[in-house]
């Protein structure tokens, strides 16, 4: 029952966050089974929740040899959900990169089209730039029915994904010290701990062998998980 508890905090934490359409006004929260279903399958299935799965598993069970399942449980919900994070910013490192390195590349694809290289010699160094790609297969369609100009059309693009980058980039900034709070608040419950030792107490052995202290674990996990989540959306929301 306890690791159910403190699996279902960690799934609060890892599921993806609400779509714009979840938050137009007047639309009522409903339950949906089987998205519940199908993010519960990606995220046990994924190939990017291998490395989370993996982690809980060696933090989970020698801690759960030496310290009992209580601790076992919350070792494996604590290194499942840094693994989480660490693939997260991981993830995004990795996309903001592709971006800029498209962003380089839409760079170079103007100054050709400058220097009179043919569109269609040109246009699969941008294939599979999400966004990026498809405005500029816009702009050559544009440019052969109407003879646009594509480098400046091209160019424009560039300059406004670039600004948006930047806005995005400094809202990152800001919001790390919300990010650093959160995780420093979730922490505090470790200096409680350490403080219960150091005034001859047994809070650990409280909270690992004992039936109060295994609920009050679970209650903990599950608000940290949730205050967690909160101060994730809140950001992200901002950044979107």
């Amino acid at each position: 029952m306890l690791a159910a508890i403190l699996i279902a905090g960690a799934v609060l934490v890892a599921r993806p966050g609400e779509t714009a359409r979840d938050r137009l006004p007047g639309r009522r929260a409903r339950i949906d089974v089987t998205g519940m279903r199908r993010r519960a399958r990606l995220l046990l299935d994924g190939p990017g929740s291998r490395p989370v799965l993996v982690a809980s598993v060696l933090a989970g069970a020698p801690a759960g040899l030496y310290g009992g399942p209580v601790a076992g449980s919350v070792a494996a919900v604590y290194a499942g959900l840094a693994a989480y994070e660490w693939r997260r910013r991981a993830g995004r490192k990795r996309s903001a990169g592709q971006r800029d390195a498209h962003l380089d590349d839409l760079a170079s694809l103007v100054a050709d089209l400058r220097a009179g290289i043919p569109p269609a010699a040109l246009t699969v160094s941008l294939s599979g730039a999400g966004r990026l790609g498809d405005l500029t297969e816009a702009v050559w369609r544009l440019a052969e029915r109407t003879g646009a100009p594509a480098a400046d059309l091209l160019e424009r693009i560039e300059s406004d994904a670039r600004t948006a980058d930047r806005s995005v980039r400094t809202a990152h900034a800001q919001a790390a010290g919300t990010q650093t709070t959160a995780i420093m608040l979730a922490a505090l419950p470790l200096a409680g701990i350490a403080l219960g030792h150091a005034i001859g107490a047994d809070p650990t052995g409280v909270l690992l062998h004992s039936p109060l202290g295994a609920a009050c674990v679970a209650g903990a996990v599950l608000l940290q998980c949730a205050g967690l989540k909160w101060a994730q959306r809140i950001t992200e929301g901002v950044l979107r």
